[in-house]
């Protein structure tokens, strides 16, 4: 292996990064060339509304996430609890759901013209609470589980040998020691919440994404959805940055040789069926009333043209999201490969720097795509091209984090190995390299191509004229209140992400490798 990287590797990956760095790049350009009327923007009276509305509606979903995530984790790896891995998978599943999906169940249900009359109709902050609330608990509850999996089990029976109750143990012992996996998946959850767009606009509650989308339709002049769009990316930096220093300052214990001791199941006792009714209203509220509801809706008065537009959609919706997932592993792979068999300083940068695009929304992704390609590769404005580029860069350190992880599981000295046998570089990585990562990048390019399945503003902004997908046709119905037209796509939208979510699920590495919201160190 050599110390210094081939130009061929170093090259596509300072390219990739500048391109995962050109949102960031718009936004200054676009706010800086702004001058006074950017200030004037930034200090609105209207601006510190949206920016507070976000901050409680990250906030609020962020803390119950965890308050419904972390119990849950705990019920179904260290107790009793009857069905537990039946449990343990149905908890997960509402991830096939996009949230703006879950909004689409509420409104259904309890909106103008919804199932039930005389109800208070759920929109503004408690349906965008409640529908990015269902949508988001899975982050916490995965990575939860996966820490307690993890957990020594020697640690708990010490507190208890000394005295402890387990209430004391959970809080002086378990929780701090997964408090690094909670961290991650409530920065998940916020990052979600941050960036949201279709939930906060069907439930029409301002906040930061849903101001900067009106702006750019409304106004010619984008220098205030470029100022919006920069708070909505130092508000994520400060995200971030509370999350690693929570991070920072956790402890994780482990035994010193071999694998953690698994802790014998809590039981539960007089509490065993009290905890199978609050796993089932979870998994009730998150997935089966939803689904439930879609059904409903989808089985009356839907005409066969329906069908017709949907099935169209549903093709376009793959056909985007399956080229972005291989683009995006392409791209990763000289970036990954830069980092794990280079190191260096600037290696290390390179990739943190490619990192960037997790801080920002995929509507300030769009606004700056539509820039550079109408200013400068106009032959690709408006193109599938254009949005392709834009799944990329949105959902780049999902496939980053799986190159990543893939590569760091396989020895370079089998590849040196075969390079000694006669083999040329190129035949040695095809030969041994390439067969040993293909499962973590085939997971990375899963959850590519879940999250660009889903993605809703950024294919609202650049999709090309006529080219719907199952994103675009939910929140086109919903918005004039059809429920029966958005229920039949939100539906197939749900078959076709399902058996990519249970692939996530059953994979550990799928699960777990490309959910990291910075580089691994």
């Amino acid at each position: 292996m050599r110390s210094r990287p081939p130009l061929a590797l170093a090259i596509p990956a300072a390219a990739v990064a500048a391109l995962v760095c050109l949102p960031l790049v718009y936004l200054l350009i676009r706010a800086g060339g702004g001058g006074s009327d950017a200030w004037d923007v930034l200090l609105r009276a209207r601006t510190s509304e949206l920016l507070v509305r976000t901050i409680l509606l990250v906030s609020a979903v962020t803390a119950v996430t965890v308050a419904i995530g972390v119990p849950l984790a705990w019920l179904v790896t260290r107790t009793d609890l009857p069905g537990r891995r039946t449990w343990a998978v149905a908890a997960a599943l509402p991830l096939v759901i996009p949230s703006y999906v879950s909004a689409l169940a509420l409104l259904s249900a309890f909106g103008p013209g919804g199932l039930m009359e005389g109800v208070p109709e759920i929109d503004g902050f408690l349906g965008s609470f409640i529908a990015l609330t269902l949508a988001t608990y899975p982050y916490v509850f995965l990575l939860s589980a996966a820490g307690l999996r993890q957990l020594d089990g020697s640690l708990e029976e010490a507190s208890r040998a000394l005295g402890r109750s387990r209430t004391t143990t959970f809080f002086r012992v378990t929780l701090p020691v997964i408090r690094p996996s909670v961290a991650a998946g409530s920065l998940l959850v916020a990052l979600y919440a941050i960036s949201d767009f279709g939930v906060v606009s069907l439930m029409r509650y301002d906040v930061l994404t849903r101001a900067v989308f009106q702006q750019y339709r409304s106004l010619f002049d984008r220098t205030p959805a470029a100022v919006l769009g920069l708070l909505l990316v130092a508000l994520t930096v400060i995200v971030l940055l509370l999350e690693a220093r929570a991070r920072g300052r956790a402890r994780i214990a482990s035994t010193p040789r071999g694998s953690p001791r698994p802790a014998a199941p809590v039981a539960l006792g007089r509490w065993r069926w009290p905890a199978v009714a609050a796993c089932a209203t979870i998994v009730g509220a998150a997935l089966v009333i939803p689904v439930g509801v879609l059904v409903y809706w989808a089985t009356r008065g839907v005409d066969g043209d329906v069908f017709d537009g949907v099935w169209a959609a549903a093709g376009n919706s793959l056909l985007a999201s399956g080229v972005a997932a291989g683009a995006a592993i392409v791209a990763a792979l000289p970036v990954a490969a830069l980092a794990v068999r280079h190191p260096a300083r600037w290696t290390r940068a390179l990739e943190r720097t490619s990192y960037a695009s997790n801080a920002l929304p995929g509507i300030v992704i769009a606004l700056s795509l539509v820039f550079f390609a109408a200013n400068y590769a106009s032959p690709i404005y408006q193109t599938l091209a254009l949005l392709v580029i834009a799944y990329v860069v949105r959902f780049f350190p999902q496939a980053l984090a799986g190159a990543h992880g893939a590569l760091l599981r396989v020895d370079p000295r089998l590849e040196e190995a075969a390079r000694g046998l006669g083999r040329t570089p190129r035949a040695a990585f095809v030969s041994i390299t390439a067969r040993l990562i293909a499962p973590g990048l085939l997971a990375g390019a899963t959850l590519v191509f879940l999250s660009a399945m889903k993605e809703l503003p950024a294919t609202l902004l650049l999709r090309p004229i006529g080219f719907e997908t199952l994103a675009t046709e939910v929140w086109s119905a919903t918005g004039v209140g059809s429920y029966s037209q958005a229920a039949v796509p939100a539906l197939v939208l749900v078959v076709l992400a399902a058996p990519v979510v249970w692939l996530l699920i059953a994979r550990p590495e799928a699960s777990t490798a490309p959910v990291t919201a910075e580089p691994p160190e």
